[in-house]
């Protein structure tokens, strides 16, 4: 009767080990995916990806993440596309999964650092007058990913940005988002995600930026 017990207990222990070796397998193929997307569609296509995932593996927080970041990419090429009325709706289905996320791993500097990024898509689609809630909102959960994870080099990566493709009359300033965009790459060369599955995006576009300032 041991014997069988035990045999059973080994044999649940494989399926187990199993099982998480096929997620983490097809979460690192996903999650590659987000360097080849290039359309709002591509973006859209891969958060569905990640939401069928979370839809299984209930209690991962990564799974969740990953559907809400890649929602806010898709918001980002819209900017660009200048389709500034259809980032609320973006926005919107992004906080879900990222309501979701942070219900999986409470205080996570990576979690808050979405929710940033949530609000500057809600303030764009109008700045003047959204500035003082949604740009507002956004300043504090930077300054919260921030103090959560200071050597969290995305943190560096956002507000580089942020500074860089501010006008200079409202504070911004290209020079110090270029030494922000440095500051952020030192401290790509040096970090190391927790696990496999833990957030790396960022150094290439960091990377990029400091490319153009030396072309000049």
């Amino acid at each position: 009767m041991k014997k069988l017990i035990l045999s059973f207990a080994l044999s649940m222990l494989s399926l187990t080990a199993f099982a998480q070796g096929q997620y983490e397998k097809i979460m690192t193929e996903k999650i590659a995916k987000i360097e080849t997307c290039k359309t709002a569609e591509d973006f859209n296509a891969l958060s569905n990806d990640f939401q069928r995932i979370a839809d299984k593996e209930k209690g991962k927080w990564q799974p969740n993440y990953y559907a809400a970041f890649s929602q806010i990419q898709k918001g980002r090429v819209m900017m660009r596309e200048n389709k500034m009325s259809e980032l609320d709706a973006v926005a919107d289905h992004a906080q879900e999964f990222v309501d979701l996320a942070e219900a999986a791993d409470k205080n996570n500097s990576e979690i808050y650092l979405l929710q940033k990024m949530i609000y500057s898509l809600k303030m764009m689609v109008n700045p003047m007058e959204r500035y003082i809630t949604f740009g507002t909102k956004a300043d504090e959960f930077l300054k919260k990913a921030e103090q959560l994870n200071p050597q969290n080099p995305r943190v560096t990566l956002i507000k580089a940005e942020d500074i860089y493709f501010t006008p200079e009359q409202f504070g911004g300033s290209k020079k110090n988002g270029m030494e922000l965009f440095k500051a952020a790459l030192e401290k790509f060369n040096s970090y190391k995600p927790k696990t496999a599955l833990d957030p790396n995006w960022g150094k290439s576009e960091a990377e990029y930026f400091i490319s153009l300032s030396a072309e000049k």
